[in-house]
């Protein structure tokens, strides 16, 4: 994959913020051509830094009230594979990460509610070969959500870096 510059970082900054923006509204406030914006984010696509456009829902909207944290113990490797294609088919888990620590997986899962989620964890994660332990945390509220991945230009990157060694100075 190529390096990025300062316009596809402006860029992606843009599309996660607002996706549906033309690519003459994108342009201008880069200072691009929408033909070469439309290029861009193409080559973005091509290189696997844009993975897909879509919209963010409301959950709650949904139903979705319950947001919960799953820890999940796997006791030998071999199952993991397993495990894993097990949360990539199950909807109500939103991330799967596999994690260091005294449990294997954690995972972020959203259910109508505390008996939806008792199912789940039950019917769909405890039975799973290997799956020996669990440890749940149930969201209370949530203050911050968002898929955006912070996108810095170099100007920004080169600031941080001066403001740090400012900082060690005596």
């Amino acid at each position: 994959m190529s390096s990025l510059d300062d316009q596809d970082r402006q860029l992606l900054a843009l599309v996660q913020v607002n996706s549906r923006l033309s690519y003459a509204e994108l342009g201008a406030q880069i200072g691009l051509s929408a033909s070469a914006v439309h290029e861009r984010l193409r080559k973005l696509q091509a290189q696997g830094v844009i993975r897909g456009f879509g919209a963010r829902l409301d959950p709650r909207a949904l139903g979705l009230d319950l947001c919960a944290f799953i820890q999940v113990l796997i006791d030998r490797p071999e199952h993991d594979a397993t495990f894993v294609a097990a949360m990539e088919a199950l909807p109500e888990v939103l991330e799967c990460h596999h994690i260091t620590g005294d449990y294997s997986y954690l995972l972020k899962v959203r259910t109508h509610d505390a008996r939806s989620l008792e199912r789940l964890i039950a019917e769909s994660i405890k039975c799973l070969p290997g799956a020996v332990r669990t440890l749940t945390t149930v969201a209370l509220s949530t203050s911050k959500e968002t898929a955006a991945v912070a996108v810095a230009t170099s100007a920004q990157t080169s600031g941080a870096s001066s403001r740090a060694n400012l900082a060690e100075q005596p």
